[in-house]
């Protein structure tokens, strides 16, 4: 296999896991969003085949990036406690996604089960009345 140079940088591979977070534009990104989203659009005949198309393409990115994080913080190791797991998304994801710790773990009455699908899933079943509440702030 044939090792790619660009401008005498090392060749993607050889890089180190470890690296400083790099920045992307925000039209760098807007335009891929866009472009992902179109080209789904052109797919699918039903808002709900769009919604599945896109929670396909999310879910693969989600995981790469739970991964690569997971790699980088914490050397591989997964949590397995519920509560070192909520504190890693509102430190180490949070900050990944929106450039800031997230300000707290909100504590909502829910069910969390554990389930076997391609993989171990914890599954989050919130109350009613979240549910609810929910909805109501997107009334606003």
């Amino acid at each position: 296999m044939e090792t790619r140079f660009t401008r005498g940088k090392s060749a993607i591979l050889e890089r180190s896991v470890t690296r400083p977070k790099t920045e992307v534009s925000l039209s760098a990104f807007a335009l891929l969003f866009s472009e992902m989203v179109q080209y789904c659009q052109s797919r699918v005949y039903s808002v709900s085949e769009l919604q599945a198309r896109l929670a396909d393409l999310g879910q693969g990115v989600g995981a790469s990036l739970l991964d690569v994080l997971v790699l980088r913080e914490k050397n591989g190791k997964r949590e397995t406690k519920v509560l070192n797991i909520l504190l890693f998304i509102k430190v180490s994801v949070w900050r990944a996604l929106f450039g800031k710790e997230a300000d707290k773990l909100d504590g909502f009455p829910a069910k969390v089960t554990v389930h076997w699908h391609k993989g171990t899933t914890l599954m989050i079943k919130f109350d009613e009345a979240v549910i609810a509440r929910d909805k109501a702030l997107e009334g606003r």
